[in-house]
C-alpha cells in the first residue's frame, strides 16, 4: 500500500516533493521548455518533452555514427585520420 505523498517502488520511496524537484530539474535541461517565457508547464508536458528530446538525441547519435562509419570507409584504414575516426565511434 502507498501513502498519500509518496510513491513506492520496491524498497525505495520517492516523495511528491522529490518528484517536483526532479521535474523542475528536467524543465531546466530541456531547450524546448527553456525557450518558453512561462513557468507554467505541467509535469506531464515536461516528461513528454524529455522523452522527445531523448529520442531526438538518439537519432542524432545514430546519424553521426553512420556518417563517421561512412567517412572511415573512405579513408585509408592505416592512416592517422582513420585512427581518430575509429576512436570517435568506439
Amino acid at each position: 500500500m502507498s501513502r498519500r505523498g509518496s510513491r513506492q517502488s520496491g524498497n525505495s520511496r520517492i516523495t511528491d516533493d522529490q518528484i517536483i524537484e526532479l521535474v523542475s530539474k528536467l524543465r531546466q535541461l530541456l531547450p524546448e521548455i527553456q525557450q518558453r517565457r512561462s513557468d507554467k508547464v505541467s509535469a506531464s508536458k515536461v516528461l513528454q518533452e524529455t522523452c522527445n528530446y531523448i529520442k531526438n538525441l538518439h537519432r542524432e547519435v545514430d546519424d553521426l555514427t553512420q556518417r563517421l562509419s561512412q567517412l572511415l570507409a573512405t579513408i585509408d584504414a592505416d592512416s592517422p585520420e582513420a585512427a581518430i575516426v575509429r576512436g570517435l565511434i568506439t
